[in-house]
């Protein structure tokens, strides 16, 4: 005889989904499949993925994403995240410095190609052939690329201290004018995110080539280049922006994380900086969807899933319970075909939160609220070894 116990498993059994997928025809639509041919395994996590994706706009989440690998030079951001950005579904960017900087090659006509990954990296380096895995580009691109950046960020709107997503900003509003006066075909992530005014937060900005021509010009110039990131207004520019999001929207927040890396952690350390530092609450993102390749069991950040985040206050108990998944495959292989199923959905356009124009309000508004707590505040900044039990 069944315990009660038992009686309730299996009556919350036979409400769960049936394995049933309906022949495939040829003539459904990419949410139709997505529906019913993707039942187990890393399909099932495909599906849940999508579900959860489509949930985010459902509830008008802001959508924070972020980015890291060579995604730029790959194309995925000319498949995928630019339309995402002009219809209105991403809120937020963090990525590495890598994929703007690579980005910029096409801006300037160098072509990034297909090439063979085991033909042998001493030839490609006499040919001055730069390789990432299978793509390649001429070094020439690079040595371009790099007297861009230069020529860009020496210009007198720079010579100031500034955030990361300023930084960006600005750089895409001049990317934004060279693409214009040379007749871009594509536009690139930079100035896409500028002119629908997406903020981009790159974590370890001085971890990529654009920096690297930063630190020439520091050294050429001297005294005349004024040109500075504050690294504390940046952490802190990324907590404002999700308390604003918090308190200013709908209240519903979600992260896609492509990848892992730094860009991941940056992101979500916005909640525990709030929550555990500043002492302003907030409950941590309500959906969180990766795509990583990284195995979940050697305890590093890439690859933890949403409920380690949950013990660190960075993603909410809903999140963990009903609204996470960890899609374990390679972010090229699946994503074009969810966002391709997602534009085919009416919720897939919607407003443009429009963050950058939002940026000084949301760091006033979240100032007021830790003014208010300045006091308590004060106490947790000095500290004794008497006070170690």
């Amino acid at each position: 005889m069944a315990t009660k116990t038992q009686a309730k498993l299996r009556a919350a059994y036979a409400q769960t989904k049936r394995v049933n997928p309906l022949p495939i025809t040829g003539k459904e639509s990419a949410v139709e499949l997505l529906a019913h041919a993707f039942p187990a395994y890393v399909g099932r996590q495909e599906r849940t993925a999508f579900e959860l994706m489509r949930r985010s706009l459902d509830e008008n989440a802001a959508v924070f994403l972020t980015l890291s690998g060579a995604m730029t030079p790959a194309g995925l951001h000319q498949s995928c995240i630019l339309p995402l950005i002009e219809s209105g579904v991403i809120s937020c960017i963090t990525t590495t410095g890598a994929n703007l900087y690579h980005d910029a090659h096409r801006v300037i006509r160098h072509q990034i190609r297909e090439i063979n990954p085991n033909a042998g990296d001493l030839q490609y380096r006499l040919a001055r052939v730069i390789r990432i895995y299978d793509l390649g580009f001429w070094e020439e691109a690079l040595l371009d690329t790099d007297r861009l950046f230069s020529a860009i960020i020496r210009g007198p709107d720079f010579q100031r201290k500034m955030t990361t997503p300023e930084f960006h900003y600005l750089l895409g509003k001049h990317i934004d004018a060279i693409e214009n006066e040379l007749g871009v075909e594509q536009p690139s992530l930079l100035s896409t995110a500028y002119r629908r005014a997406v903020p981009i937060f790159v974590g370890a900005v001085q971890d990529g080539s654009i920096f690297l021509n930063v630190v020439k010009l520091k050294k050429l110039l001297g005294a005349e280049f004024k040109f500075e990131l504050d690294i504390n207004d940046d952490v802190y520019a990324m907590a404002a922006v999700q308390h604003y999001c918090r308190h200013h929207f709908d209240e519903r927040m979600a992260v896609w994380i492509l990848g892992g890396g730094v860009p991941k952690n940056y992101t979500l350390q916005g909640e525990p900086l709030l929550d555990q530092i500043l002492s302003v609450p907030t409950q941590g993102f309500d959906i969180d969807v990766q795509f990583c390749v990284d195995p979940v069991d050697n305890g590093a950040l890439s690859s933890c899933p949403a409920g380690e985040g949950h013990t660190w206050g960075k993603v909410s108990a809903d999140a963990v319970e009903t609204g996470s998944v960890y899609c374990h495959t390679d972010v090229t292989a699946v994503f074009p075909w969810l966002v391709h199923a997602l534009m085919q959905l009416k919720v897939s356009r919607r407003k443009h939160f429009r963050l950058m124009d939002k940026l000084d309000e949301a760091v006033k508004f979240l100032d007021a609220d830790v003014k208010k707590r300045s006091k308590s505040l004060m106490e947790t900044i000095s500290w004794s070894p008497s006070e170690v039990k």
